[in-house]
């Protein structure tokens, strides 16, 4: 083509571009994807005798014998020797509906499994030459964080394979491993790679919680202090009623604890219109702005529940000191925490950046921008009545540190 008649052509699809100006777009009216997942509470899940394991792999082609590929955090092998081969076992028995694709592997847990890249890659490398499909399953089995990773790999794997958490923490059973969140830490910033991708389904065998630390049976409890306070205000009042049972390690007490606090965290996702968190809002985050700043302030000294409990005593102090809040109440949220266990202060309260300003400010900020948006914070209106508000006063923040301070004994 000529330089003449490639002007010519430029000059017409500039003329066809300005005559689409204001052109009638396509819009898609209506896309909805229907999802739906079991949380199953058991016993001795790898029993031959229990079913409920094959049962939930042929849950959708009850005809088929499934290939599972399946990976256990680590620290579980200490407690656990023979759960590896028990879960041969299993699949031997139950071989008609289910097939092992290679021995269980074993993998690190706890936070720091999250920080490694390369860890992601070759776990998707690993289950590409396994030949897992989006038929297939990846079974993972371990706490909070090795799920969240396993949940990632899986999600991003062929876009997509199914997930089946089998959570062994408090924290897990009763909020994490059953949401529909998945992610790893990158640039020092929490959860920042990861993707929303509800499992297949959730295996909450209560035999895994008898050989967790004390400090792990309780880190758990954190989380349905919050979504107590926030959603059911006669759970909270049965918590207050057994704290000293669920502090004493009383199995039935934190079997009621689990399963009420996993029911309604399962009621937000699947009732609360955004399960996908596409506002600003991160409604099931209360006491969290605070908390995932403490644990990044702390080096991780802090887990996760530890730092929920902080965040949960200061923001119920804020409410209070700002009038949303009747007085008291921050009185009784700080007893029921420090009667379940929690140490309530840690020195990171107490770090500052280079200016001096407060360093835990920061994580407003980090708060939002995890979400984009306006700032969203969930505050506390009564028990069991969480509000929403878009600013939080530094004085006031400050002044819940030093009510914590004083209460905790802190010089």
């Amino acid at each position: 083509m000529s330089m003449q008649n490639l002007a010519t052509a430029a000059v017409g699809d500039a003329q066809a571009a300005d005559s689409r100006v204001g052109a009638d777009a396509v819009h898609l009216q209506q896309f909805t994807v229907r999802y739906e997942f079991p949380v199953v509470f058991t016993h001795a899940l790898f029993d031959t005798a229990n079913p409920v394991l094959v049962d939930t792999l042929r849950r959708r082609e009850p005809d088929k014998r499934h290939r599972v590929a399946v990976f256990m955090e680590q620290g579980l092998a200490s407690h656990w020797p023979g759960l590896a081969r028990q879960i041969v076992c299993y699949a031997e028995h139950h071989g008609t509906g289910m097939q092992l694709v290679g021995a269980p592997e074993l993998l690190p847990g706890g936070e720091q499994v999250k920080n490694d890249p390369s860890l992601v890659s070759r776990l998707q490398r690993r289950l590409c030459r396994m030949g897992i499909d989006r038929h297939s399953y990846v079974l993972a089995i371990g706490g909070g964080a090795f799920l969240d990773l396993m949940g990632f790999v899986a999600a991003t794997t062929h876009r997509g394979l199914r997930h089946v958490r089998v959570p062994t923490t408090v924290l897990a059973q009763n909020d994490s491993g059953v949401g529909v969140k998945n992610g790893v830490n990158a640039f020092g910033l929490k959860n920042l790679l990861g993707c929303f991708a509800p499992p297949f389904a959730v295996l909450n065998d209560a035999d895994f919680l008898r050989t967790l630390p004390r400090r792990e049976r309780i880190a758990g409890m954190a989380e349905a202090v919050k979504v107590a306070l926030i959603r059911d205000g006669a759970f909270f009042n049965w918590l207050e009623a057994h704290g000293a049972a669920l502090a004493a390690g009383d199995d039935a007490a934190l079997a009621r604890l689990i399963r009420r606090c996993a029911e309604l965290h399962m009621r937000q996702i699947g009732l609360g219109g955004d399960p996908f968190e596409t506002c600003s809002a991160r409604p099931l985050d209360y006491g969290h702005w605070a908390a995932h700043k403490l644990e990044s302030l702390s080096a991780h000294a802090l887990n996760h529940g530890e730092a929920v409990a902080i965040g949960l005593a200061l923001d119920t102090r804020y409410s209070v000191q700002t009038g949303m809040l009747a007085h008291g109440v921050d009185d009784r949220v700080h007893a029921l925490l420090r009667q379940l266990g929690f140490a309530l202060w840690h020195p990171a309260l107490d770090s500052r950046l280079p200016g001096g300003e407060p360093a835990l400010l920061r994580g407003l900020e980090d708060f939002r921008e995890h979400l984009g948006g306006e700032l969203t914070i969930t505050l506390l209106r009564d028990i069991g009545v969480g509000e929403e508000v878009h600013h939080m006063d530094d004085a006031q923040i400050s002044l819940a540190i030093d009510w914590l301070r004083q209460r905790e004994g802190v010089s």
